[in-house]
């Protein structure tokens, strides 16, 4: 198991638009492996490469199915219908805020052996990859607070 330390706010790889991966071998199959270890020693339900340091475009997302390990995920669609709900952030952390997002999406990408998936999803999993998939590209969810809570 290798967990690593978790990347704060200030650090500037938080807001740059990670890379493309080329090819699912056997580096990004460990990078995986160990976001996924750091995610659930960390209790959070969600981790993009970027929050440990690594600007690629590779996310792990659990909200309690099961492992979802995405390469190169991309929205493909969402739904009018949003919700508003409260989010907080393992990079940024004591912080906590309603974001409005999309109840429903659809995210296409690859599995962590490289096939492509599409994932319909909704309510807390869709907002959980819609989240990630925002640190990719340097957006942060305190970008998109409609209020801070406590």
């Amino acid at each position: 198991m290798a967990v690593y330390s978790i990347v704060k706010i200030g650090d500037p790889v938080l807001r740059e638009r990670a890379q493309e991966v080329k090819e699912v071998n056997d580096t990004i199959k460990k990078l995986l492996k160990n976001m996924a270890d750091t995610m659930y020693d960390a209790k959070g339900v969600g981790l993009a490469a970027p929050q440990i340091g690594v600007s690629k475009r590779v996310i792990v997302v659990d909200v309690g199915e099961g492992l979802v390990e995405l390469v190169n995920p991309e929205i493909i669609e969402l739904s009018d219908e949003t919700e508003i709900d409260i989010e907080g952030c393992l990079s940024i952390p004591g912080v906590q805020g309603e974001v409005e997002r999309a109840k429903r999406i659809r995210v296409k990408g690859l599995d962590g052996d490289g096939n492509n998936v599409i994932i319909n999803a909704e309510d807390f999993f869709a907002r959980a990859l819609q989240h990630e998939i925002d640190h990719l590209d340097g957006v942060l969810f305190v970008d998109k607070v409609k209020r801070f809570v406590d």
